[in-house]
């Protein structure tokens, strides 16, 4: 059964060269358990809400066994907090869990809305070389959910999926065809981005999953239907 390894929440507001000139990434592990509510853990902190944060990038989850790759590729330790992520679990590829999905999670139960896409804030909290490149190629982007109810969590409780769209778009699949990952480029693939955002737009239209702004503004892009 999947499980939660660790639940991180900001240890320190840390300087940083972006435009709002501090940077809530330096997420740590606490003890005991904590109150999840719609925007997020308790006591959480996003610097720069213009693009992290909200509704719809409450939590972000990293599996354990992505921080185990890289851990090996940078050959030292991704300990839980280090990527800003507020749940590591393990025993969960969240790479391909799809968009829509369902985990529950403690008391609280979360939806899976987006992937992660790595900004430069991220690239100098790491300090390796050409990071935010090397992290997009890999696609091992962990994933962002919504709070659908509040509840408590804490590091050992399990990691339920207790419902899975059959639209079956995964957050790697879609990250992919983004950014161009399956080609081993840096270069978007329009035709099946365009072939997922149809199915992510068609099952938002019957009520299947509920997209948020920004995967619906994307999603309309890719499928040829934003308005003119």
């Amino acid at each position: 059964m999947p499980e939660l390894v660790a639940v991180c929440r900001v240890h320190v507001l840390l300087p940083d060269a972006g435009t709002v000139g501090v940077t809530a990434i330096d997420k740590r592990p606490i003890e005991g358990r904590v109150k999840v509510r719609p925007y997020g853990l308790y006591a959480d902190v996003q610097a720069d809400r213009a693009n992290h944060g909200g509704l719809d990038q409450a939590v972000y989850a990293y599996a354990q066994e992505d921080a185990d790759h890289w851990s090996a590729e940078l050959g030292r330790p991704v300990p839980p907090g280090l990527f800003g992520e507020n749940l590591r679990v393990r025993g969960l590829d969240v790479n391909r869990a799809v968009i829509g999905e369902r985990w529950q999670v403690g008391s609280a139960l979360l939806e899976v809305t987006q992937p992660r896409v790595p900004c430069q804030t991220f690239g100098r909290r790491l300090g390796e070389q050409r990071w935010v490149r090397r992290f997009t190629q890999a696609n091992r982007t962990g994933a962002f959910l919504r709070v659908i109810e509040n509840g408590e969590i804490g590091a050992g409780d399990t990691v339920g999926i207790v419902r899975t769209p059959v639209h079956g778009v995964t957050i790697a699949e879609w990250f992919a065809a983004r950014f161009g990952v399956a080609h081993g480029e840096a270069l978007p693939d329009p035709d099946t981005l365009e072939k997922l955002a149809r199915r992510l737009l068609d099952a938002h239209a019957v009520g299947e999953i509920r997209l948020g702004a920004d995967m619906v503004r994307r999603s309309e892009q890719a499928a040829g239907r934003a308005a003119g």
